[in-house]
């Protein structure tokens, strides 16, 4: 989402990853909703089936989650399955984000379509209040059958966006190239489901079809394990703490500063038989390319 959010928070940090209620680091547990998340509106939208979430979309609203927590760099996935059948105008989002004006943001936005089409997936990067980073793509699944991983990997050298642990972009640190990079404000997660109906299929040609609400996306595989920041003193603690000043932690090791040769070749597969739009390539938006794309391999 690209909306601008208001009241940012001077934490102090420490890392804390949470697997059904234990402390434990590098854990590969899940986490139930309700350790990590709470609802952020419409708590009427909520429901849940066994280990899984539900969150609809009807005539009267959307619905929406948060973390309870903020942090600075990790990792955080979770399982979703998108809604079934003719999902056209509805949008299902996941995504991390500061506050204020100037926030930072990383998106996944899951744009429905009529029934037999596919679904797209559009991610995007805000820094400092900018985004119009737009890239889409159709996945190699059809993400309404089943749950699928989602995840956002972020360290000082790069974002990484992951799809069942296959990377589909990568947003690397190019500030030497003078391109300002996410680095100095706590995040918080978020899902949504709302109507967009103005302009996510086919670009608002295609509106809802109210027949079919409730529009249902489903949600399980919370997993969190990134420095969470703590309500205490300046941000720049949290930059010492979570930025590998006074602590190293695995995703600020050497091997987790690009992509490996396998994750390469994943991405570049990806690019070049999934991936319906990229901003960098769009000379009617950006007569001049924006420098991020001149430097970023790929």
């Amino acid at each position: 989402m690209a909306s601008s959010r208001s009241l940012s928070m001077s934490m102090a940090c420490a890392v804390l990853v949470l697997s059904l209620g234990v402390v434990m680091v590098n854990s590969v547990g899940l986490s139930r909703f309700d350790e990590l998340f709470h609802p952020s509106w419409a708590l009427d939208h909520f429901s849940y089936e066994g280990e899984a979430l539900k969150m609809k979309l009807d005539h009267y609203s959307g619905a929406g989650f948060s973390s309870k927590s903020k942090y600075m760099f990790g990792k955080v996935t979770i399982q979703i399955k998108l809604v079934e059948g003719d999902s056209a105008g509805t949008v299902t989002a996941f995504y991390m984000s500061s506050d204020g004006p100037n926030h930072n943001e990383f998106d996944f936005e899951f744009l429905g379509n009529t029934t037999g089409e596919p679904y797209l997936v559009q991610t995007n990067v805000y820094v400092n209040g900018v985004g119009n980073r737009e890239q889409r793509l159709n996945l190699w699944f059809d993400p309404t059958k089943d749950f699928h991983s989602y995840s956002i990997l972020w360290n000082q050298r790069q974002v990484v966006f992951l799809v069942d642990e296959t990377p589909v972009r990568v947003h690397s640190n190019l500030e030497h190239r003078g391109v300002p990079y996410p680095k100095d404000q706590p995040m918080g997660v978020y899902s949504s489901i709302w109507n967009a109906d103005d302009w996510a299929t086919q670009g608002g040609r295609v509106k809802t079809d109210w027949t079919h609400a409730p529009f249902v996306a489903s949600y399980k595989g919370f997993h969190i394990d990134a420095c969470e920041c703590l309500i205490a003193v300046a941000d720049a603690a949290n930059v010492r703490r979570c930025g590998g000043g006074e602590k190293r932690f695995w995703w600020d090791t050497p091997t987790m500063s690009e992509l490996s040769l396998h994750q390469s070749h994943q991405l570049l597969w990806v690019r070049s038989k999934h991936m319906v739009y990229d901003y960098c390539s769009d000379k009617t938006r950006f007569p001049v390319v924006p420098v991020e794309c001149v430097h970023h391999r790929h």
